[in-house]
């Protein structure tokens, strides 16, 4: 299947099929007027880190492991490095990398192979009432599924909230959406 081009802001992959929807953007005023996609560049997410602070580098950490938490038939790409840090820092968010982290809403094309993973439940629900055409089938208090647009939600990608437990159900989902 063909993914379709996001057309929205945030950082990645233009086609990405894993795309992360989180409800902020890095406080950084070369972000702050972003309206399209921005392939981020080798050590951009070390300077995030250092200008931004720890919750964004357990962002992209938790991103990094939950990649290599998948199957490598749903997502190869992991296979071209050693560990989910040399994952983060060599192709994580960059151009070809197949991932994007989205500060809008999802455009659901349930037929493109896309996952939509939308990082906390507040988030969810905001984009819920702003209209996002998701029927969400809530598993428990913290994770929610609509199989056919390919739509999951988890707790914010940080480590005490999407600990190393929490990650591995979510690859689980994910894979659940190709059975």
């Amino acid at each position: 299947m063909k993914t379709l081009p996001i057309s929205a802001a945030g950082f990645g992959d233009t086609i990405a099929c894993i795309r992360v929807y989180i409800a902020s953007r890095p406080p950084m005023a070369e972000y702050a007027d972003l309206v399209t996609m921005q392939p981020l560049h080798s050590g951009e997410i070390e300077l995030i880190n250092r200008a931004c602070g720890n919750g964004w580098r357990k962002v992209f950490n938790v991103y990094a492991k939950l990649l290599f938490a998948l199957d490598t038939k749903q997502f190869a790409l992991t296979q071209h490095a050693g560990s989910w840090q040399q994952y983060r820092e060599q192709y994580l968010l960059q151009a070809g990398s197949n991932t994007a982290l989205v500060f809008s809403a999802p455009d659901l094309q349930p037929a493109n192979g896309v996952v939509h993973i939308i990082a906390g439940r507040t988030h969810a629900k905001a984009l819920l009432e702003a209209g996002l055409p998701a029927q969400l089938n809530w598993l428990n208090n913290e994770f929610a599924v609509d199989k056919h647009n390919r739509v999951l939600v988890c707790p914010y990608f940080d480590y005490r909230q999407l600990n190393n437990e929490k990650l591995a159900f979510l690859a689980r989902l994910i894979k659940a959406l190709d059975d």
